[in-house]
């Protein structure tokens, strides 16, 4: 089976999603634990502003969040392509082919409706 470069893509995409998320639940966890080594309350502790030894961390930890926010966009957004691009196929597919519509639809698309006569 032949992968489309649309679908490595979202592969692509994927894989650096659980990269991050792998890594920001790394992060968090250490985090946390220095947290509770020192007893800080997590609104002082998880401030970079107030915790300048973990700063650094902090604000990888909200850089990670914006970058899966923004991969999952990105995986989001291949899945409405190509659910539409399903639901085009299939429209294509279940179309009736010229020959089997009823002459009466064939007319009025070739002369309009206005052209058939009432009974």
């Amino acid at each position: 089976m032949e992968i489309s470069a649309s679908d490595r893509e979202l592969v692509a995409v994927m894989r650096q999603y659980f990269a991050a998320k792998a890594e920001l639940e790394s992060l968090k966890g250490q985090l946390e634990a220095a947290r509770q080594a020192v007893g800080e309350a997590i609104a002082v502790f998880y401030d970079p502003r107030q915790n300048a030894e973990h700063a650094a961390d902090l604000q990888r930890s909200h850089r990670l969040r914006g970058e899966m926010a923004s991969l999952m966009q990105r995986a989001e957004a291949w899945g409405r392509a190509a659910s539409g691009a399903d639901r085009h196929d299939r429209s294509e597919a279940e179309a009736e082919p010229e020959e089997w519509q009823p002459f009466e639809r064939r007319a009025d698309a070739l002369f309009g409706a206005s052209s058939r006569l009432d009974d």
